[in-house]
């Protein structure tokens, strides 16, 4: 059965994870300093790209139920460090104030509407413990320092991933194929595509014998590295892989939602 970290945890997670992305940046030589994983982005536009998305969600959780993106405003990031620290610090607080408030179970507008993950704040809060997690590792490999993924965030990271921005109805547009992940921690998945959508699954641990088709492909790493590399921030073929690879540039390039 799958783990899910409890609630207060996801909210822990967020501000740990804020605070480490604060700390990168505070301590950058320069916020003009391109992100090599975000190639688009300088450290000033990433910032400015967290504290937005963190805002619009306390906004978006704050609304509650809606079958259309509720219109959300967000205050301008100023451009001196400090205040601008200050500005993400409060985008933290406003997210987490906003969760703290309406709990868990409170339904909310999601752009996941047909994936396995519900369309409520404790989602919100979910995918937002990735969100921060990610954008830390973002800016500590800017200043050429990345810190490994935390593990209870990491293992959930690949859950969440799969359940969230993988799973749902839209048709797979090739041929059916299975794909494993595998977590060095003890955890695995199995995500089955096919003209039917995308469906993902937990594996029983040890993940043998379970009687499933065989999988067309398998990643084994660390859930840390398991997460960037579905995050794109590492290569898959850092890891161990078997079975058909072009299956993962499949998936990277795959974007249910278009």
């Amino acid at each position: 059965m799958t783990e899910i970290l409890e609630f207060p945890v996801l909210l822990r997670l967020i501000d740990e994870r804020s605070v480490a992305f604060r700390a990168a940046v505070a301590s950058a030589p320069s916020l003009d300093a391109q992100v090599p994983t975000c190639p688009e982005w300088t450290l000033r536009d990433l910032v400015e790209h967290l504290g937005g998305v963190q805002r619009s969600w306390a906004a978006i959780v704050a609304a509650g139920p809606a079958d259309a993106r509720p219109d959300v405003t967000v205050s301008e990031a100023p451009q001196e460090r400090a205040a601008l620290l200050a500005w993400s610090a409060e985008s933290t607080e406003q997210l987490l104030g906003s969760l703290r408030e309406f709990g868990p179970d409170r339904g909310c507008w999601t752009w996941w509407g047909d994936s396995q993950s519900p369309q409520t704040s404790g989602a919100v809060a979910r995918h937002q413990v990735q969100e921060a997690m990610v954008h830390a590792y973002d800016a500590q490999i800017t200043l050429g320092a990345p810190r490994p993924l935390p593990d209870e965030a990491a293992l959930d990271g690949v859950d969440e991933f799969l359940s969230t921005c993988c799973a749902g109805t839209d048709p797979w547009p090739h041929e059916p194929a299975a794909v494993e992940y595998h977590a060095t921690e003890g955890r695995s998945w199995r995500l089955a595509l096919s003209a039917d959508g995308a469906r993902a699954t937990e594996l029983p641990v040890p993940a043998t014998g379970t009687g499933q088709d065989a999988a067309g492909a398998t990643l084994q790493g660390t859930a840390g590295e398991l997460v960037l590399a579905l995050y794109a921030r590492i290569p898959v073929n850092s890891l161990k892989a078997d079975g058909d690879p072009r299956l993962f540039d499949l998936l990277l390039a795959w974007d249910p939602s278009a």
